[in-house]
C-alpha cells in the first residue's frame, strides 16, 4: 500500500534525535560534574591566578608623567627601554635620505607609552602590515608590522625633521596611535601605545648630536637623547628668519586659541 510504513520511520526518526539529545545531555552533566569537582578544589588557584593577571596588566599599561628637559635644543627618547643601535642609516620614507638612528627595544618589563621626541607637526604618518619577528631583533624594522610618524620639529629648519617608527614584534602585534597628520605636538607629549614588547626608532638628522651609547637605558619623554645643532648667529644686516611658536602652530592646525588673561 502506497505510504505505508512512512509515520513509522518518522516515529523512529524523531526517537533517534531524541536519543542524541539524551546522550549529549548527560555526556554534558558528566563532564560539568568532572569539571565542577576540578573547579571546586581549584578556585582558590584561579582566583590567584587572575589577580596576578590584573596586577601584571595594571604594571604594563602604566603610564608615568615624563618630566620633559628645559634644553630648547633636546631631542628626548621616544620610548621606555634600552638603546641598542646607534648608527647612520638610509631612510627613504620620511627623511629621504641618511640620517642617524637609534633604536630602543622595549621589554615586556617596560612602559609601552611612546612620546613625542620634539615638540612639532605630525606631517607623515603611515602604516605598513608586515610579520612580527621577535623585537630584539634590531633587523625587524624592515620585516615586522611598523607606524612611521614623521615631525617637523618647531623653530626648526624643513631639513631638521624627525621621524619616529612604531614596531610590532613577536608579542606585540598591536600598535595603536593617539595622533593624526596635522596635530601639534608638545615635546613629551603621548604618541601611542605598544602593546607587549616592542621596539621604537628615531630619525634624526645627520647634524644631530648624539648624547646616548649602546647598552644605555632611556625614559620615554625624559632623557636627553640628542641635540640639535645650535643655530648659527645671523649677519646684523640679515633678515630674522620667520619662526613659528608653539601656539600659533596649534592655531594653524585648527586648535582652539588660549583664553586672554
Amino acid at each position: 500500500m502506497m505510504h505505508s510504513g512512512k509515520a513509522t520511520q518518522a516515529a523512529f526518526k524523531l526517537i533517534l534525535y531524541g536519543l542524541v539529545v539524551c546522550v549529549g545531555l548527560v555526556a554534558i552533566g558528566i563532564l560539568a560534574y568532572a569539571i565542577g569537582s576540578v573547579v571546586r578544589d581549584m578556585w582558590p588557584y584561579l582566583v590567584l591566578l587572575y589577580i596576578v593577571f590584573a596586577v601584571f596588566t595594571l604594571y604594563f599599561f602604566r603610564d608615568p608623567n615624563p618630566i620633559s628637559p628645559s634644553e630648547p635644543l633636546a631631542i628626548v627618547a621616544p620610548g621606555h627601554g634600552k638603546v641598542d643601535v646607534v648608527d647612520e642609516t638610509v631612510e627613504m620614507e620620511f627623511m629621504g635620505g641618511p640620517c642617524r638612528r637609534l633604536s630602543i627595544f622595549l621589554s615586556v618589563f617596560d612602559v609601552h607609552v611612546q612620546n613625542a621626541p620634539v615638540a612639532g607637526k605630525v606631517v607623515y604618518t603611515q602604516h605598513k602590515p608586515g610579520l612580527f619577528l621577535n623585537a630584539m631583533r634590531t633587523d625587524c624594522a624592515s620585516h615586522n608590522e611598523n607606524v612611521l610618524i614623521g615631525l617637523q620639529p618647531l623653530l626648526r629648519p624643513p631639513e631638521d625633521k624627525v621621524g619616529v617608527r612604531l614596531i610590532a614584534g613577536l608579542i606585540a602585534r598591536r600598535i595603536v596611535p593617539w595622533v593624526a597628520a596635522g596635530d601639534v605636538l608638545e615635546r613629551s607629549q603621548r604618541l601611542s601605545l605598544i602593546q607587549f614588547g616592542s621596539r621604537v626608532d628615531l630619525y634624526l638628522p645627520m647634524t644631530a648630536q648624539v648624547k646616548v651609547q649602546l647598552g644605555d637605558r632611556v625614559a620615554g619623554g625624559q632623557t636627553i637623547v640628542a641635540l640639535f645643532e645650535a643655530p648659527q648667529e645671523a649677519p646684523k644686516d640679515a633678515k630674522a628668519p620667520i619662526r613659528v611658536s608653539l601656539a600659533d602652530a596649534k592655531l594653524e592646525a585648527g586648535a582652539p586659541a588660549p583664553p586672554k588673561k
